[in-house]
């Protein structure tokens, strides 16, 4: 199979990490739809975007317009056929894949024969997803940091029957949108991941088991550590649902109890305690101060 240009992008899912993809190759050129369940959650993204280029803006690293030009260039949308004339599409759902596979055997009827497939499955087997679908070969992981726009760093997991054209195509894309790739295997939850959400289990654990409060622990990672952030404000960032899928994802498909995710992790999802978005995690941010919970 020969290698694929790719000038238009389409996007399964416009939450924070399906509007910073758009966004990002928007401002790298390419045309792009992006798409979610309901019109108004798909221009919910479209409008995330646009808030994102204003702040660019702001910090004078675009002008205005270059902001105008890149948002011209989505367009919400709601059904798949929406992918018809698209070179690659990119899923952003969430980290569930159940609903991933519902998605995958479902768009691929929308898709040009010779179209790329990917996912930005954070944690999921690649070979796994790409058995639902009619192109193997041609698809792909491609798993963006969050937030897409700032973040470098792009995983690229081929599976077990990914095409050299599929892997070199996508590699070429990752360098138009001026980013860095790093090759991961297939196995859970690839590099980043594994080691980042190991880490920040294991901070849980430390608070679980009264090692230290909230903020002792990540004061200590902060400034102990020379992390940017501490590993439970981390979490709460990412999403304590998130953290707990990826670390059953890790843990079932290891097979090793060092992946266990924590009691306290569980309850928290549990009391639907998910972070930021939730405005309780292992902070509260209520009062618009976020206050250790522990």
């Amino acid at each position: 199979m020969a290698t694929l240009d790719i000038h238009k992008v389409g996007v399964i899912g416009a939450g924070q990490m399906g509007s910073g993809i758009a966004q990002v190759c928007a401002q790298a050129g390419m045309d792009v739809v992006l798409q979610d369940i309901t019109q108004e959650k798909a221009e919910a993204g479209v409008a995330a975007v646009s808030s994102s280029l204003a702040k660019q803006v702001e910090r004078q690293q675009i002008d205005e317009a270059a902001r105008a030009a890149a948002l011209a260039r989505i367009k919400a949308a709601t059904d798949y056929a929406s992918f018809a004339d698209c070179d690659l599409v990119i899923e952003a759902a969430t980290e569930n894949e159940e609903l991933k596979r519902k998605i995958f055997s479902s768009v691929c009827a929308s898709l040009r024969a010779d179209a790329i497939l990917a996912t930005n499955t954070s944690s999921i087997s690649i070979t796994r997803l790409a058995s639902v679908t009619d192109r193997a070969e041609r698809f792909i992981g491609i798993h963006f940091m969050n937030p897409v726009p700032r973040m470098q760093l792009v995983e690229l997991i081929r599976g077990i029957a990914t095409e050299d054209s599929t892997f070199e195509s996508s590699k070429a894309l990752i360098a138009r949108l001026g980013k860095v790739v790093t090759v991961a295997e297939d196995f859970p939850a690839f590099i980043v991941n594994r080691i980042l959400l190991t880490m920040i289990n294991e901070a849980v654990y430390t608070l679980y088991e009264g090692v230290g409060s909230v903020d002792a622990i990540d004061t200590a990672m902060r400034l102990g550590a020379n992390h940017p952030m501490g590993p439970l404000q981390l979490a709460d960032f990412i999403g304590l649902d998130t953290v707990l899928s990826v670390m059953q994802v890790l843990h079932e498909g290891l097979a090793d109890s060092k992946y266990r995710p924590c009691p306290l992790l569980v309850k928290y999802v549990e009391a639907g305690w998910l972070g930021r978005k939730a405005r309780r995690g292992f902070y509260d941010y209520r009062s618009g101060t976020p206050v250790p919970t522990r």
